[in-house]
């Protein structure tokens, strides 16, 4: 049993006392020869804690596993190697083997090992994104979109619904301008949003993600297949965000109750995370985003078309179709083409103006079967429903002469035809004959006066001529129907036959 860096100490100032080795042994309890091999290796300059190795019967077969090992790159079995040894007259026991081969895999690994170079980013180089699962709202599931700026470790984190291309891009878009510019290279892994596929080894990129690289003046790249480790910044804002913000067991977090509390909450953390002193530089990452922004190619004025979201074209009806739902647009827009993006719990509804392009409407996403329409964006429409009065559109010669009259026979004529009066077309002359003896505007008031009382008999145009004729004042207008009658009461028959 190797004795303990204490006994060996003991027993080497045994010795020295004593210069024997038979007196040394019997003072710090121990065999003779246990002192004779500790003073021995002192002497020799070698560690006395290290053990010499005993000659094994699995040591002339040694150069044959280490073989096998090179040739299979460190994956053969123990077992398979244990037959093969014996095969060639090994006759020691199958754990020999085991230890022989677990030491030269080991060996083996060493000398195969990958090696990293510290990467020390170079200010308006790099930047990271990746995607991470979120936590579900309702039952619903949503994403983290994390990405990192390299040199100044400057994190930012969105909450989304879903990973499509349309989304990565609008959260692109929002990322360059929380930072303030566009780096040399945007990095990620190779989902099928940004690598099509890999030819021998080649990926094959997105044409939407070289496009939006020209757009924003910027190299979209993606990493090794399988290899994280060329993206770990991005890699550990998601491990990071997921800790803080998916509630667990572990951090105790209660579920988020509407999609804006979790977009609270990731804006909340990104402001702490980059306000605290980062543990590789030594400063705050807000810090050295002020000094890395100089290094940022300036933004373009107007977002990549498809950060905006899927282009949809105004009906007629001024509205919008999204996952079939309609959305009302605001006046002025019908026939034009507008981009449609959720943003939380909203449709954002985006078109291009004389100024440029601009937000001009937000709705509340609704379910099929239940659109969204508001009634400010039909000013021309009451109630919600078309204007059903109808308007008069004179043909004949006769029609544009009565019309001629006013505003008075225009009301007159949509009266009448509401209550189905009788004999309208010789009225009508009758009025236009009126007007030339007595002057329209007297018959023009006379015919709005006989269309708010409800006068359409043969003679009733007439009378209300002679009366506004003579100089009388117009009294108030009471509507001729059964609610008014000028029977005065039954009240004096009460006494007859008292």
């Amino acid at each position: 049993m190797t004795k303990s860096g204490r006994e060996i100490v003991e027993i080497l100032r045994a010795y020295d006392l004593t210069q024997t080795v038979w007196s040394a042994a019997q003072l710090a309890d121990c065999d003779p020869k246990t002192v004779e091999r500790y003073v021995a290796a002192r002497e020799a300059g070698r560690n006395p804690l290290e053990r010499t190795r005993r000659p094994r019967a699995i040591d002339p077969y040694l150069a044959k596993v280490e073989e096998w090992v090179d040739e299979s790159k460190g994956k053969i079995r123990a077992d398979v190697a244990h037959r093969k040894l014996v095969l060639m007259g090994f006759g020691g026991t199958e754990r020999s083997t085991r230890r022989a081969v677990a030491e030269a895999k080991a060996a083996w690994r060493a000398g195969h090992r990958r090696t990293y170079r510290p990467w020390v980013p170079e200010p308006g180089m790099w930047l990271q994104f990746d995607w991470g699962e979120g936590p579900r709202i309702g039952g619903r599931r949503t994403w983290l979109f994390c990405a990192w700026l390299a040199w100044s470790r400057f994190r930012v984190v969105l909450p989304v619904w879903d990973c499509t291309e349309g989304t990565l891009t609008s959260c692109l878009d929002a990322a360059l301008r929380l930072v303030g510019g566009v780096p040399t290279y945007v990095l990620s892994d190779n989902a099928k949003t940004v690598t099509v596929e890999h030819i021998a080894g080649v990926p094959i990129r997105h044409p939407q993600m070289v496009a939006l690289g020209r757009h924003y003046g910027c190299t979209v790249a993606s990493c090794v297949p399988f290899d994280p480790e060329s993206k770990g910044g991005a890699e550990n804002t998601v491990k990071i965000a997921k800790w803080d913000l998916v509630p667990t067991n572990a951090n105790l977090l209660a579920q988020y109750d509407s999609f804006a509390d979790l977009a609270q909450a990731a804006f909340e953390w990104c402001a702490r995370v980059n306000a605290r002193v980062h543990r590789e530089t030594g400063a705050a990452p807000m810090d050295r985003l002020a000094v890395e922004r100089g290094a940022l190619h300036p933004l373009p004025e107007e977002p990549y078309a498809l950060a905006l979201g899927d282009q949809r074209l105004v009906g007629d009806d001024q509205t919008v179709r999204f996952s079939s739902v309609r959305y009302s647009t605001p006046p002025g827009h019908a026939g034009t083409g507008v981009w449609c993006r959720v943003v939380g719990e909203e449709l954002v509804i985006t078109a291009r103006l004389s100024t440029g392009l601009a937000e001009i409407w937000r709705h509340r996403l609704s379910t099929p079967g239940n659109p969204r329409i508001l009634a400010e964006h039909y000013p021309h429409h009451p109630d919600g429903h078309s204007i059903l009065t109808p308007r008069p559109r004179p043909r004949s010669a006769e029609e544009i002469a009565f019309l001629a009259i006013g505003p008075g026979a225009e009301r007159w004529l949509i009266e009448a035809g509401a209550i189905g009066a009788t004999r309208v077309r010789s009225k009508m002359t009758r009025a236009v004959q009126l007007a030339a003896l007595l002057g329209e505007d007297l018959i023009d008031q006379a015919l709005g006066m006989a269309a708010a009382a409800g006068r359409f008999a043969d003679r009733d145009l007439a009378l209300i001529a002679d009366h506004l004729a003579a100089g009388r004042a117009a009294v108030e207008v009471v509507r001729a129907d059964e609610a008014h009658s000028v029977q005065p009461g039954t009240a004096g028959w009460q006494a007859l036959g008292r």
